[in-house]
């Protein structure tokens, strides 16, 4: 199947059309019409390889929302006309320890991701979202919940999950102070879901301003971190830190304010940190973790969860054509909060 999309030649070339071939259906398999993409800082980190190991030519997107086109012999969950949802990976090797508990983001044998992976079967590259249709096994495919925009449920895929696994885990609830490092994708959105889980929510940012747009995200506080004042009075205060910052940063302003047994989650940065005091960590027996996307069965509970609070990402919706202008400005930050690529525009 001869499918258009939109490809980084390279790591220093802009992306621009590409013609690619879905594999044809295997039993399993469920065809989709994609509708929408978000536009994720992991699509422009393996476009410019900033993480290394990138097949070029690369075709990014794994915030994938479409329609049922049609389904192999052997899919009973699915019908053309449904509505569903394709994130971050495509497969799995679904026999490991972590797979068999339906964490296949830890796949022991590694995920096959949705884009710049090898398919298990035929060994072929995998293409993402940002193309005219996409062939995913069954397993690997989510219902989207009625009454939702699906264009601005697109994040939820990427950004969404990557908040919502932490918050699951590590129990975010009523009675709870959760604070979230950065107010981009990923930080917007954990203000969303930690609010309707019911935890008390603040926000860490160095930027003074943002307070109006944080209390209407769900935020109940916001502290400037760069202010030593504002961070003393917050010592000792949550019992959970999500932290969504893609750069390299200081850890250690923020570890005095985890209470007793609190723990600071890293979901936005990866790579090498500088070193951390482990000082504030063995006098408050707290923690530094880390976590990344999440699982088949959490990312629908994600996606019925948000469906039941009317829970969306804010969103700019974009042309396919407007996709290097728009890795520019998200490397300004100049997004509120998230792109989202109408695929009307590549047909």
């Amino acid at each position: 199947m001869n499918v258009s999309a939109y490809a980084a030649p390279s790591a220093t070339d802009p992306l621009g059309p590409f013609s690619l071939e879905r594999r044809a259906k295997r039993a399993d398999d469920v065809e989709i019409e994609i509708l929408f993409c978000g536009v994720c800082h992991s699509d422009l980190h393996t476009a410019r390889n900033d993480w290394g190991g990138a097949k070029y030519p690369v075709v990014p997107g794994h915030e994938i929302v479409g329609r049922v086109l049609s389904v192999g012999a052997s899919v009973t969950r699915f019908k053309p006309g449904d509505a569903v949802a394709v994130g971050c990976m495509v497969d799995s090797c679904r026999n490991c320890s972590a797979c068999s508990a339906g964490l296949e983001q830890y796949c022991e044998n590694v995920a096959t991701f949705t884009y710049n992976s090898s398919d298990r079967i035929d060994g072929t590259t995998t293409y993402g979202g940002y193309s005219e249709r996409i062939v995913v096994s069954e397993g690997f495919v989510l219902r989207m919940p009625d009454g939702l925009d699906l264009a601005a449920a697109a994040p939820l895929l990427c950004a969404g999950i990557t908040t919502w696994s932490p918050l699951k885990h590590w129990k975010a609830g009523p009675g709870m102070r959760v604070a979230v490092v950065g107010l981009g994708g990923l930080g917007h959105m954990a203000l969303k879901l930690g609010h309707a889980m019911g935890a008390e929510m603040t926000l860490f940012t160095r930027t003074p301003g943002k307070e109006q747009d944080a209390r209407r995200l769900g935020a109940q506080h916001v502290v400037i971190s760069t202010d030593e004042a504002q961070m003393q009075t917050v010592k000792r205060s949550f019992d959970l830190i999500i932290d969504t910052v893609p750069d390299l940063h200081q850890l250690d302003p923020y570890i005095p304010t985890l209470a007793l047994n609190g723990t600071m989650v890293l979901v936005g940065f990866l790579g090498d940190q500088d070193q951390l005091s482990t000082r504030p960590l063995i006098l408050g027996r707290r923690a530094v973790a880390g976590s990344v996307i999440g699982g088949i069965p959490e990312t629908q509970e994600m996606l019925d969860f948000c469906g039941q609070h009317g829970i969306v990402s804010d969103i700019e919706l974009i042309r396919i054509q407007d996709i290097n202008t728009a890795y520019e400005r998200m490397k300004r930050s100049d997004v509120k909060y998230r792109f989202v690529i109408d695929m009307a525009s590549l047909r």
